[in-house]
């Protein structure tokens, strides 16, 4: 690891045991459901299982100037409740967007919503599934650690893009990030992760991290047969590099199976 990349560190390294734990909980599996890619043909676009009948809406906090996620779910006739501060409106029009300027936050106040407070003002009973799509650049640790469980059982399909990974490492920083991936996978499977190659891979103890990484969750009562993970191959035909002309990054082994066992240094 780099000088660049202790100044996090200065409380410890994780230990090699909680890293494992780490790895095996969200160990992505597969499933009998395809997948299929909504939105941009680079960044912007995330493979989901195709499950999207009868959802109601998608939840889409973090608004860039493309929406073609959201473009496509409407053509399916499914509307999207944007959320960001940072931008004044969604970057097309359309009947089936609805925007809010705030950005995801802990409170409520005329700058910030939370997720618990957001979905239930839009939605306030509990119907028809709903797919939360969320990449709001480092914010989602602690708007998972805020969210109740109920909340986030009404999603089907989640997806979130986790920035910062490589923070894995430092023992100061594991829990919180841990404790925030199991708010989903106790409820949800991972079916499938893509780093986003804007970014490095950072290597440590044998375990190679994406500094940012594209998950897919699925609920677990909808992900009725999950196969062997041995099924899995990354990348999937419908990846494709975030940067269109920088090399796409393939999965690290650690994050699929337990072939990085043998291969971990202790410091």
């Amino acid at each position: 690891m780099s000088h660049n990349n202790k100044e996090y560190l200065l409380g410890g390294i994780t230990s090699t045991d909680n890293l494992k734990d780490f790895f095996r909980m969200i160990r992505p599996v597969a499933i009998t459901t395809p997948l299929i890619r909504i939105g941009e043909d680079n960044d912007g676009g995330y493979l989901v299982p195709d499950d999207l009948d009868l959802i109601q809406a998608c939840f889409s906090p973090g608004v860039s100037d493309i929406c073609q996620f959201e473009e496509d779910l409407a053509e399916r006739g499914i509307k999207s409740f944007m959320t960001d501060y940072s931008v004044e409106a969604a970057p097309v029009e359309n009947p089936l967007f609805h925007f809010k300027k705030r950005h995801l936050g802990l409170t409520n106040d005329s700058q910030t919503i939370r997720l618990y407070d957001w979905v239930n003002q839009e939605i306030p009973e509990a119907g028809d599934d709903l797919v939360l799509q969320m990449d709001i650049e480092g914010a989602e640790y602690q708007v998972l650690l805020d969210t109740p469980a109920d909340t986030l059982r009404r999603f089907r399909i989640v997806v979130i893009e986790f920035h910062g990974l490589t923070r894995l490492f430092a023992s100061a920083i594991f829990t919180y990030m841990q404790q925030a991936f199991r708010r989903l996978t106790d409820n949800f499977e991972v079916v499938h992760m893509h780093p986003n190659n804007c970014c490095p891979v950072r290597m440590h103890k044998g375990f190679e991290v994406p500094d940012v990484l594209e998950c897919t969750f699925y609920r677990k009562d909808r992900a009725h047969a999950v196969i062997s993970d041995a099924q899995l191959a990354f990348p999937h035909a419908l990846d494709a590099p975030n940067v269109p002309h920088k090399e796409d990054i393939k999965l690290p082994t650690c994050w699929s199976s337990d072939e990085w066992q043998g291969n971990i240094q202790l410091l």
